[in-house]
């Protein structure tokens, strides 16, 4: 019996000792491998997490980003109709006071959006040749600045326009070229609608381009009146 005792407890120690030799040298090292993908997953779940929050986040941004640009098309869209709305107010204030003169063709009105243009031809404002503005262009003159003024936040540029013909005789000496002549012509208006209209000089703008700009054809005579004019424009402000 002591025998049997003996060998079993024997055989039970060879099987502890081989279970703990199999326990070291294979499941531990096994078992921290698969403690540390455990850990490296979560780690993964953890950045993936975090990704997923600041994705949502950068979403959300640019959703808010997004409304806000929109707002402010709408806003901008709106203020824009809303100063092509006054600029036609002005027109057609131009258009009811100055019917006389667009009958006669010698002014025309034209609205592109938020500007406006009046052109006015040279013979009702100046003599020939000549820069100094004649009683009926003082007057008419008066009634459209004073129209013009009213619109307020607009530059009103001046523009000076001749024909094609070059400047002889004794007037050469005082403008040798169209150029001095129309820069001189919208010089005097400005000062005009300063000094008579009480148009704010910042708002104003005077500039001679003598016979660069046609409207039409300096080949006949209609043409060439047609490109004798002062332009004065109502444009946004830069």
């Amino acid at each position: 019996m002591k025998v049997m005792t003996t060998i079993l407890a024997s055989v039970l120690i060879v099987i502890l000792a081989g279970g703990g030799y199999l326990f070291t040298k294979k499941y531990q090292p096994m078992q921290k491998v698969h403690e540390k993908i455990l850990a490296k997953n979560a780690e993964l779940e953890r950045q993936v997490t975090d990704l997923d929050k600041e994705l949502n986040s950068q979403v959300a941004n640019l959703g808010k980003q997004l409304e806000m640009k929109k707002e402010e098309i709408a806003k901008a869209k709106k203020e824009k109709e809303e100063e092509i709305a006054r600029v036609k107010t002005v027109k057609d204030s131009l258009i009811r006071n100055m019917k006389k003169e667009i009958n006669s063709n010698q002014i025309q009105i034209t609205q592109l959006a938020d500007k406006l243009k009046v052109s006015i031809v040279d013979k009702i404002l100046f003599p020939s040749g000549k820069a100094n503005i004649t009683d009926e262009g003082l007057e008419v003159l008066q009634r459209v600045g004073t129209i013009l003024n009213k619109m307020e936040g607009k530059v009103i540029r001046v523009e000076g326009h001749t024909d094609n013909v070059p400047i002889r005789g004794k007037l050469a000496s005082r403008f040798p070229s169209n150029w001095e002549l129309s820069t001189a012509r919208a010089t005097n208006v400005v000062r005009f609608l300063q000094d008579q209209v009480g148009v704010d000089p910042a708002r104003l703008e005077a500039v001679g381009l003598g016979e660069y700009s046609p409207v039409a054809s300096n080949d006949t005579k209609e043409g060439k009146a047609q490109n004798r004019r002062i332009e004065i424009m109502l444009l946004p402000k830069k």
